[in-house]
């Protein structure tokens, strides 16, 4: 039996995205080659929500996007838990042309990273996979990075125990979050002091960006995977 044909993204959608969204020439082909690769590696290996293929150009490439404009002078990046590539893929290709640019991708599943690495050599990114746990990354980095970047990695709580010594170091942190922020600044609140802010998503919803620019333990009880992978 042959498998289901996957929908594919809609040009209207890519219209939309890059209407919110405008990138260069040259990013926008990096972009499109990425995109391309994702499609070849969906029909295998599960990286977007199969439900996103049509809009998949504004609900996760504008989506991280918009973390340039709150990053406007970073440079060199650490996005946690990449994934399927967003935010990390889309900042690296964005970046490509920036000179000193670099986006780390963190990411411990196997097939995910060598999806990436992959995604890094047609596209030309600016960037490099680390295979390895999130705590092993942060706690190995001696060198200072920009900006943290998560997306539908974990709860806020969790994402602050593992950007805190980023953020200590003189990063910003940029998560993407949906319609649950509220409560979960509420549960980080219990165990973190954090100054932050919080932006509509570009590309509409109840999605935000938070920003953060400082993290304090504020208590001794730390949750499950604070500053783990």
């Amino acid at each position: 039996m042959s498998k289901a044909r996957l929908p594919e993204p809609s040009s209207a959608d890519k219209a939309a995205a890059l209407a919110l969204a405008p990138v260069s020439r040259e990013t926008l082909g990096r972009l499109e080659a990425y995109v391309d690769l994702l499609l070849q590696w969906q029909a295998v290996t599960n990286l977007v929500a199969p439900s996103t293929l049509p809009t998949l150009w504004t609900r996760h490439v504008a989506d991280s996007l918009q973390l340039l404009d709150l990053a406007s002078r970073a440079k060199t990046f650490a996005d946690l838990g990449s994934g399927g590539g967003f935010p990390g893929i889309v900042l690296a290709c964005a970046l490509a042309d920036r000179p000193g640019a670099h986006v780390d991708l963190v990411e411990r599943n196997a097939k995910k990273a060598a999806f990436l690495r992959e995604a890094l050599r047609i596209t030309g990114g600016a960037g490099e996979v680390h295979h390895r746990d999130i705590g092993d990354y942060v706690n190995s980095r001696a060198a200072p990075v920009d900006c943290v970047t998560a997306r539908a990695l974990a709860p806020l709580h969790q994402l602050l125990g593992f950007a805190e010594p980023l953020v200590r170091n003189g990063a910003k942190a940029v998560f993407l979050k949906g319609q649950d922020v509220e409560r979960e600044l509420t549960e980080a609140t219990k165990y973190w002091k954090i100054k932050r802010a919080l932006h509509p998503s570009r590309t509409g919803g109840d999605g935000c960006v938070v920003e953060v620019t400082e993290i304090v333990r504020c208590s001794m009880a730390m949750p499950a995977g604070g500053n783990g992978a």
